[in-house]
């Protein structure tokens, strides 16, 4: 029987108070976003409103205001010290405080009854940002002054690349890698090859290989961070049941209950209403600026793939020349140097006007807001005859947005975009599809996730 010892208690208790503490850093900035916004809304909204509240009233916007800055920066990463670069923490920080205050100021139309004003909330956004540049530049330094980069061995059979990876998304200041080893030279003597390791990551090991170093770690209280494989992601989805006095998982093929079907269609219905209503007037100037630009179409149909398969045409603002793949066939944006973009088509692709279209996908049934992205079949023909797993995506329909376009980008392996979607399609619930949608924003104007690959590659092999 397993009984913590002495050193591991003192381990735990070390990491709990970590822990604690890292909540309340992040409590004192949400409180000083939550006390710049109580200023302005005593000292001025609160001034327009059409029925006064009374004390409790405005208690009740403070708290409003409070839980949802606490969310949108849970959402957009802006608490994680611990795997963020310091760009990346401003930059979160900075969506967070636009979609609060974006919130807010809807909530102020309603209250005051009119279109105030938005000057004061204006400059409430850049004091806040002054507020959080302060905070990320301060915690991210005494982070890594108490935390010093952990011991790390990398165990691996496939993905020898996570070493470069750790070094590109400066990762390699939070984990010191000590050792990479092969997976048959660490099950021969773990004891010595993970003897000193604070952590470790297991790169496309089989689950027989990988069970015996979790167990060994778990037991030495050592942090295991698992690059999964297909298998592992499909096995996320199981549902826990006993059968026969014993424990059983059962795996199936995607079937969600109709009642999630029946909201999900309901809430596209709605949102691509309400999206192509909106959003009209960018449709329109669009639309003339790609026609006065060199008088071709404004539309493009292109056939890609949804449910099961089925095709469809869906319909997106030409970006690129007419008849731009005449002669080279079908082949991936290699992203903003692509020859074959106009001068419209780089900046409405830069802020995804392009996309704007496939509202009308949406709600005629052949999309979903939120889905794996459809590919084109001769693009997925390829992908299948090095990755015949490719097709699991098909699953459930395409989407505009989805788990991959907010978490992986542009260049992103097909075997990660395929991981990353299985990975969505394994929980279905509207809750994760309204995570996903508020997620998007954070990534329309990160100029990584619309790189393109380079020359156009589609075979680039899983790793």
């Amino acid at each position: 029987m397993f009984l913590m010892n002495d050193k591991l208690k003192a381990k735990r208790k070390n990491h709990m108070m970590h822990t604690v503490l890292m909540h309340i850093v992040d409590l004192v900035e949400v409180g000083a976003m939550t006390a710049v916004f109580g200023y302005v809304w005593f000292n001025y909204y609160l001034k327009l409103v059409y029925f006064p509240f009374f004390r409790i009233g405005n208690y009740m916007i403070i708290a409003l205001y409070f839980g949802l800055f606490a969310l949108f920066c849970h959402l957009y990463s802006g608490f994680k010290i611990s795997i963020s670069s310091i760009s990346g923490l401003i930059y979160s920080q900075a969506v967070s405080i636009l979609v609060t205050n974006a919130v807010m100021y809807v909530v102020f139309i309603l209250l005051v009854r009119t279109i105030p004003t938005p000057v004061p909330l204006l400059v409430m956004c850049l004091v806040q940002f002054g507020v959080g540049v302060i905070w990320v530049l301060e915690v991210y330094r005494l982070y890594f002054v108490v935390n010093k980069p952990k011991k790390t061995v990398l165990v691996c059979d496939m993905r020898h690349d996570i070493e470069e990876l750790m070094e590109r998304y400066e990762l390699d200041n939070r984990y010191k890698v000590i050792k990479s080893v092969e997976i048959n030279e660490a099950l021969n003597d773990i004891e010595e090859c993970l003897g000193e390791a604070e952590n470790v990551f297991l790169c496309g090991i089989h689950s027989h290989d990988r069970n015996v170093i979790i167990k060994y770690c778990v037991e030495k209280d050592v942090s295991v961070f698992v690059i999964p494989r297909v298998g592992d992601v499909l096995m996320s989805g199981a549902e826990n049941m006993h059968l026969l006095h014993l424990p059983v998982m059962k795996l199936g093929r995607y079937s969600p209950i109709p009642e999630y079907i029946i909201v999900k269609r309901v809430f596209d219905i709605f949102v691509s209403l309400l999206g192509i209503i909106v959003t009209s007037p960018v449709l329109i100037i669009t639309a003339i600026a790609i026609k006065a630009s060199d008088g071709g179409s404004a539309f493009y149909k292109q056939v890609r793939l949804t449910k099961d398969g089925k095709e469809f045409k869906i319909l997106k603002f030409r970006s690129m020349k007419m008849d731009a793949e005449k002669y080279s066939g079908a082949v991936l944006s290699s992203g903003e140097d692509d020859p074959r973009l106009t001068k419209v088509g780089k900046f409405i692709r830069k802020v995804r006007i392009d996309e704007l279209p496939q509202l009308f996908n949406i709600l005629k049934g052949e999309m979903s807001v939120v889905g794996p992205r459809p590919e084109r079949p001769e693009i997925a023909a390829q992908y299948e005859k090095e990755l015949p797993e490719f097709s699991l995506r098909l699953q459930v329909k395409a989407g505009l947005t989805g788990y991959a376009q907010v978490y992986g980008k542009y260049n992103t392996t097909p075997y990660d975009k395929l991981l990353m979607d299985l990975m969505y399609i394994a929980k279905p619930s509207i809750i994760q599809d309204l995570m996903i949608m508020l997620a998007t924003v954070k990534i329309l104007f990160e100029k990584e996730s619309t790189e393109g690959v380079e020359g156009g590659d589609i075979s680039s092999n899983p790793k």
